[in-house]
């Protein structure tokens, strides 16, 4: 009966240290994740702000001055095999809106670019609602209040961001 309880008491032991390993390895798991969903929101700023910047380029000096890969990049190709995700359409109309849209407006330039995407949705105004809330919450757009009526901004790096990188950019070259 005693040895009985000492192995119940070791296996409790060893129970106990499991858990405690088994929950910083979850914790572990978590911080990581928390750091890369960040570190993809950086991205998608600093990736979103670059193709405005290199679009507005091409506007003002025509798209000549852009390599047919550097195009392919920055302009919307119609005639891709596959579309898009309905959240990088989402990502993409808000990155390239010179204001803030509301969800009804993300529908309109998506019904006016990709029909058939927007066919797919029961409630199209829904389901970009929910796309932009998510986009907000990752740091990606922000949302504001436009004449009394929710709207969605692009969240473009500040210009001091900007200033630094392309200042280290040239001290590489």
């Amino acid at each position: 009966m005693e040895n009985e309880q000492h192995r119940s008491g070791f296996t409790s032991l060893l129970n106990r240290d499991k858990d405690a390993h088994v929950r910083q390895v979850v914790k572990q798991a978590h911080e990581e994740l928390l750091q890369l969903l960040r570190q993809r929101a950086e991205l998608m700023k600093r990736i979103g702000t670059l193709k405005q910047t290199i679009a507005g380029l091409a506007d003002l000096f025509g798209n000549g001055v852009l390599s047919e890969d550097l195009l392919g990049l920055v302009v919307e190709q119609k005639d891709k095999s596959r579309n898009p995700g309905f959240t990088n359409v989402c990502r993409m109309i808000l990155m390239e809106a010179a204001r803030p849209m509301s969800a009804r407006e993300v529908c309109d330039k998506i019904q006016e670019k990709m029909p058939p995407m927007l066919a797919r949705h029961r409630d199209p105004v829904a389901s970009v609602t929910t796309v932009l809330h998510r986009l907000a919450s990752y740091g990606e757009a922000e949302t504001l209040l436009t004449n009394g009526r929710r709207a969605w901004r692009w969240v473009a790096e500040p210009a001091s961001a900007l200033t630094h990188r392309n200042c280290n950019s040239r001290a590489m070259l």
